[in-house]
């Protein structure tokens, strides 16, 4: 019989590679969707609903789906520490980068249907995460890279770093189900193979969270 520290490892190690296969499946779904449902995404289009395509896209797996893997780094790649740290680092600042072209995504799809914009919940959700990413990214940098705070310092607000990430990961996840339930109910979708498919989009998606936080909570496993 396995020991319990064998069968705590082997459990981690199971729900990191179920969060894995969590975010591929809902990035698959997510690309039937757009791509099979709902014209495509182009951000020049001259058509807008191919212009709204890309925020969905962009902030599950520009946003969402790298922000989990960040999170994840630490177990997943197998490297020193330093090298890590580096990749969570840019692995955030990539999901930061292409969030923007998300969210200036629905912006531009807006404007070109005369919406209004910041009006649902789901923005409001969803901005607010954003710019909370955009501080918690900014003090992590400062903190971890450059300037770099102390030993202690390092010590004391790291556990603080790891709790915000987690608490901004189900924020995310949030936006991204209400989002959803909003195109839902804006496209009046009944019972047919379309409704049918954002159902298990936006399950794959709150797994995806929720197996990706299990992962962090864990811990470490060799």
């Amino acid at each position: 019989m396995d020991n319990p520290v064998t069968s705590f490892w082997r459990t981690a190690y199971n729900i990191t590679i179920s969060a894995h296969l969590f975010g591929i499946l809902a990035n698959i779904l997510m690309l039937i969707w757009l791509l099979h449902y709902r014209e495509g995404l182009d951000l020049d289009s001259s058509n807008p609903y191919r212009i709204f395509n890309v925020h969905p896209f962009l902030m599950f797996f520009g946003f969402i789906f790298l922000t989990g893997e960040a999170m994840m780094a630490y177990k997943t790649v197998p490297a020193p520490r330093e090298t890590q740290k580096y990749l969570h680092m840019f692995l955030n600042l990539s999901a930061l980068v292409l969030g923007i072209v998300g969210i200036h995504a629905t912006f531009k799809f807006h404007d070109k249907m005369n919406i209004v914009d910041m009006y649902s919940l789901h923005s409001w959700i969803g901005i607010g995460t954003f710019c909370m990413f955009i501080l918690q990214w900014l003090f992590g940098f400062s903190l971890f890279v450059f300037p770099k705070a102390s030993g202690f310092t390092r010590a004391r607000l790291a556990p603080w770093h790891v709790s915000g990430g987690r608490v901004l990961l189900y924020m995310a996840i949030c936006a991204a189900e209400t989002g959803l339930m909003q195109k839902f109910t804006f496209m009046q979708l009944t019972n047919n193979n379309e409704s049918y498919l954002i159902n298990f989009l936006a399950l794959a998606i709150l797994l995806f969270g929720i197996t990706v936080d299990l992962s962090v909570s864990l811990g470490r496993f060799a």
